[in-house]
Parts: structure tokens; C-alpha cells; sequence
């Protein structure tokens, strides 16, 4: 794993920071994945919400209810319906689409082909973030759960990031 200092304006992550900060602070186990992680990256693309896998370990997810709970999670329900994530949730559903008092939180067990935090940890980069120092899913990685997601927001994007990976193989000289 290697590490990388970011690049990107606190200003304009303030509440990917809050939300990041609040993880750690917990002792949360998990990853950025997703949107983010493509920024972090050096991929010159828009999110707007933050999108973390997590270890599944039983204390780990003792430690994410906690941390949700003082972020006032809820899921994102279209009927109005207050709905918030408790253990049996967390334990079952594969997908977690929060909202919360820093913006929107999507908190993952599995991603792409049922790859868990287990089967991605070792394809993650360290950043330091402020004083935050947060897993980052590869690049490579993301693509591949773009890739394999299949969506039309996901084959939008795709052409940025596998851009923003063969600049980055130029530059590193890796081509």
C-alpha cells in the first residue's frame, strides 16, 4: 500500500472530510471507494456523496452504528419515511444509501462482483487528508467496479478514469 498526500481543496470537501473524520474517529475499518476515490486519483470528475466499503467484522460494524448515529444517519427513502440503520441491517443489506447532517453517505458491504473490504484492502493507496489518514481504492480498481456495475452513470464517467489511469501510467513512466 502505498502513500500520497491529496491534492484536493478542504474548502470544497468540508463535508467528505466531516464524514471521513467521524469514520476515524469511531475507529471505523473501511475504504473510500467510488466517486471520491476517482477524485483522489487525479480523475476530474463530480460526486455528491461520499462512498465507503467497510469490514464487516462484528466489532467493526459496533463502531459504524456508532458513527452513524452521531451523523443522524437515515436511508434515503423517496416515501419520507425516517428509517434509520441499525446492526441487523448492517449485518444483511449489501448497500447502505445514507443521508446524514454532512450530506449523503453511501456505506457498502460489497462492491462490483461481491468484493468485500477484505478482497479490495490490498488494492488501496494511504492519503492524508487535513489530518485524516484514509484508504483510497486504486484507480485501477475503481474501473473495474464501474465496469462492472454497468450503469449509465458508471459508463459515463468510464472514458474519464481509464483516461486519467493511461495519463497517470505516462507520467509514472508505467505505460
Amino acid at each position: 500500500m502505498a502513500s500520497r498526500s491529496s491534492g484536493v481543496d478542504e474548502s470544497r470537501s468540508v463535508r467528505f472530510l466531516g464524514l471521513l473524520r467521524t469514520l476515524l474517529r469511531h475507529g471505523v475499518v473501511f475504504c473510500v471507494v467510488g466517486g471520491v476515490a476517482a477524485q483522489l486519483e487525479g480523475a476530474p470528475v463530480l460526486t455528491l456523496d461520499l462512498d465507503v466499503l467497510y469490514d464487516k467484522s462484528v466489532d467493526n460494524l459496533g463502531r459504524l452504528l456508532a458513527a452513524l448515529r452521531e451523523l443522524k444517519a437515515r436511508y434515503r427513502d423517496r416515501a419520507g419515511r425516517h428509517v434509520e440503520p441499525d446492526m441487523a441491517k448492517l449485518e444483511t443489506m449489501r448497500m447502505h444509501l445514507l443521508t446524514t447532517d454532512l450530506g449523503a453517505l453511501d456505506v457498502m458491504a460489497a462492491i462490483g462482483d461481491a468484493l468485500t473490504y477484505q478482497d479490495l484492502v490490498d488494492r488501496t493507496v494511504e492519503y492524508q487528508l487535513a489530518e485524516a489518514r484514509v484508504l483510497v481504492l486504486e484507480l485501477r480498481a475503481v474501473i473495474e467496479t464501474k465496469e462492472y456495475a454497468d450503469r449509465e452513470k458508471d459508463r459515463a464517467v468510464l472514458p474519464v478514469l481509464r483516461q486519467t489511469l493511461a495519463m497517470k501510467a505516462r507520467l509514472s513512466g508505467q505505460e
